[in-house]
């Protein structure tokens, strides 16, 4: 029995739950798919990753009720259905997730493409901007660049190419910098990793995409690019392929924040008060610092030109070149300051020795 036939209990949550409780599912669960039932374990519904995704992007609170966004009529299989039949059904209907029910809709596991086939080995090269000096973090950083300081016994940069191994990337480029030659012993040439590493070095601090101008010549297939102190579960390959399907230029990976003004406020026209709210929430969408860039993107960037993401995006729509989000809901982290670092840490229970 594979593990998601024997797993499928953890994804399972009730008719009226928030929004923000079948993110938590998603992300505890790792199985990107929530299975709506009801008291007696019939299925209602699905919700994967893609409607929580489209439901962020239509404005839809966290605390809001997923009722809205259910699939109430998801494709299912019978429990005699084989694996290869299961397979070919998936891929039929471009589904990664397949519940299995029985004749009164009783749910009693759930396929997952990632078990029936062994991951997708991607051709697409992975950047990662390394270079920063972390002012923000000293001392930490004064004799480790900051991709080198350690979360959970292992440095950060590790986990980010290590997380993009596992999805099928084995193709990385650095942009080093500020200590880079301690990022160069630390990783060599991947080897030791199981993947190929090669590097870029700023003679001089280029920002978050300046480096990317003098790699012209190596990309010629849609890529990822990430900063090097980004701690996150999302999906890389999910993040190119979403970028692939819009046909986009470039994509950025974005984050619902949430702010609360601490102040009742008074609404006015004139000097009449036409109404008030009540410490109201704001949200927008801020920069994940993960991104899919297609080659033709670089042609905006000069070969050592410092230039930072959002010049680039900015650069591209005034071109007339589709630039497009990608909302993210998994776990995220830009360690920048002392206080992020901790916050890394304690999350993974462990206090490291640098």
């Amino acid at each position: 029995m594979n593990g998601g036939v024997s797993s499928w209990r953890q994804a399972v949550i009730s008719p009226g739950s928030l929004l923000k409780d079948a993110i938590r599912n998603l992300n505890e669960s790792a199985l990107q798919v929530v299975l709506i039932a009801s008291e007696d374990g019939a299925l209602v519904g699905t919700l994967t990753d893609g409607d929580i995704r489209r439901g962020l992007l239509r404005g839809l609170s966290i605390d809001g009720s997923i009722d809205q966004l259910i699939n109430h009529h998801p494709l299912v299989v019978p429990p005699k259905l084989g694996p290869e039949a299961v397979l070919n059904l998936m891929q039929a209907n471009r589904i990664h997730q397949l519940p299995i029910v029985d004749e009164n809709r009783h749910i009693l596991g759930l396929h997952l493409m990632d078990e029936l086939i062994s991951p997708v080995q991607r051709p697409n090269a992975m950047v990662i901007m390394a270079g920063g000096q972390g002012a923000r973090l000293r001392p930490h950083t004064e004799t480790c660049p900051k991709p080198l300081l350690k979360v959970g016994g292992k440095p950060m940069l590790e986990r980010i190419i290590e997380n993009a191994h596992a999805e099928g990337f084995g193709t990385f480029i650095l942009s080093i910098q500020y200590l880079g030659h301690m990022i160069q012993e630390h990783f060599g040439d991947g080897s030791q990793f199981g993947v190929q590493i090669e590097y870029v070095e700023e003679s001089n601090p280029l920002g978050t995409a300046g480096a990317l101008g003098m790699l012209k010549e190596k990309l010629c297939i849609p890529f990822i690019v990430s900063n090097g102190d980004v701690l996150t579960d999302i999906r890389y390959g999910e993040l190119l392929n979403f970028h692939e399907r819009h046909q986009a230029k470039a994509t950025m990976a974005v984050r619902v924040h949430e702010w609360q003004n601490p102040y009742g406020i008074v609404q006015t026209k004139g000097v009449d008060i036409v109404g008030f709210e009540e410490k109201p929430i704001t949200r927008s969408h801020i920069n994940a610092g993960v991104y899919a860039l297609d080659p033709q993107a670089l042609d905006c960037l000069g070969t050592k030109e410092r230039c930072d993401m959002p010049t680039l995006f900015e650069r591209l729509r005034e071109r007339d070149l589709r630039t497009i989000v990608y909302p993210m809901h998994e776990p995220w982290l830009d360690v920048g300051r002392d206080e992020d670092l901790k916050l890394a840490r304690s999350n993974h229970q462990i206090e490291d020795a640098q």
